[in-house]
């Protein structure tokens, strides 16, 4: 494996300065009871804080709509008790020297295939519809759509005053602020439907509100998809040009940072070259970008909730495009759940010591 001197290199972005590259990506963990993150949780972030992880992003935490989460374990992001956690854990990584991002939530229509719970009524959606053709729950209101906007920019509002250095907003996977990008799922007629910078409004008025929270130097990550867990194979934009009328008005809106979620960080966006979606997000919006997608593994996320375990893999290409410039920071999931020190063993050449990634690592908090 190539020398990974470069992904240990400074970063700064408006107040946000990171000691490298790495960034732990954010996977829900699901190990927090009645929405509550405990010292479990705090010490699972320590750890990696204090193993050479430039930049953690929690795992999704929900914002406060009664449909935001569909797990009675996923942490939420507001309420005197779950944000009193949330303070112990950046008060644990910062002792450990390290930075903290929260990932804000909503999932909106999307079930749980690994959970019976179902959140109370009523499950906010642009269309009513769960996927293209299901219908799951009524179309947001107005009402329903201000209350929800709010929400993203209290969330922010909290993360600043606990101390995070940034907040994270998910607009990946199809999710709510998905769900809203996605024409299959987003039939609305008003201004939050039709074409790509409308079905773009409800996230660009976060983006918005949380700005309006949280004041011009406080960086805001935004996480994107193509990819839908609903549909691996649908797509925002087709091409380079439609990227661009989807990306543009989230940066104008004040988005930082685009977090480009890929199942697999190789696989080019479009024919005709071989950037990935960060690669992309960056050309064409200028702003800094975060690659994600089965790196320093040899196999997949989804193929993991299938039961199939992964190796460590080179990191040659990654370093390839990093040192081309196409993307600025490097999110890794699996491989920092298996091994909170992967990040250090990868900056100290400690190659032969790297982790394989088990299914059964899921179920384990370490």
């Amino acid at each position: 494996m190539s020398n990974a001197t470069p992904l240990f290199q400074p970063f700064q972005h408006k107040s946000l300065k990171l000691a490298n590259r790495i960034v732990m990506a954010p996977m829900t963990r699901s190990f927090s009871p009645n929405g509550v993150p405990g010292v479990n949780v705090a010490e699972y972030y320590r750890k990696r804080a204090a193993s050479a992880v430039g930049l953690i992003v929690s795992e999704g935490t929900v914002v406060e709509r009664p449909s935001s989460r569909n797990d009675q374990n996923v942490p939420f992001f507001w309420g005197d008790e779950a944000l009193a956690g949330w303070k112990k854990v950046i008060d644990s990584v910062h002792g450990a020297g390290g930075v903290m991002a929260p990932q804000l939530w909503h999932v909106g229509a999307a079930r749980n295939p690994r959970s019976t719970w179902t959140a109370p009524p009523p499950v906010d959606s642009p269309s009513g519809l769960s996927r293209p053709g299901k219908a799951f729950g009524e179309p947001m209101s107005d009402a329903d759509i201000a209350d929800t906007i709010a929400a993203f920019a209290r969330a922010a509002g909290a993360a600043k005053r606990l101390g995070f250095e940034a907040v994270e907003l998910h607009g990946a996977h199809g999710y709510l602020i998905d769900q809203f990008f996605w024409e299959g799922t987003n039939q609305r007629t008003d201004q939050y439907g039709g074409n790509l910078v409308a079905r773009g409004r409800f996230a660009a008025d976060i983006v918005k509100a949380v700005r309006a929270e949280v004041g011009a130097d406080y960086p805001i990550i935004l996480r994107l998809s193509q990819w839908k867990q609903q549909d691996y194979t649908a797509r925002i934009a087709q091409t380079p040009q439609e990227m661009a009328a989807w990306l543009q008005p989230l940066v104008d809106a004040g988005a930082d940072i685009l977090h480009c979620s890929q199942r697999r960080f190789w696989e080019p966006e479009f024919d005709g070259s071989d950037l990935n979606f960060a690669g992309w997000a960056k050309k064409l919006t200028g702003v800094p970008t975060i690659t994600v997608g089965s790196v320093g593994l040899s196999g997949e996320f989804i193929a993991a909730f299938g039961g199939e375990s992964s190796q460590p893999a080179s990191l040659d290409e990654l370093l390839r495009r990093f040192d081309r410039g196409d993307f600025d920071l490097v999110a890794v999931g699996r491989a920092l759940i298996s091994d909170p020190h992967w990040a250090e063993k990868v900056r100290d050449g400690r190659n032969s010591e790297l982790s394989s990634f088990s299914p059964a690592d899921l179920a384990t908090l370490v």
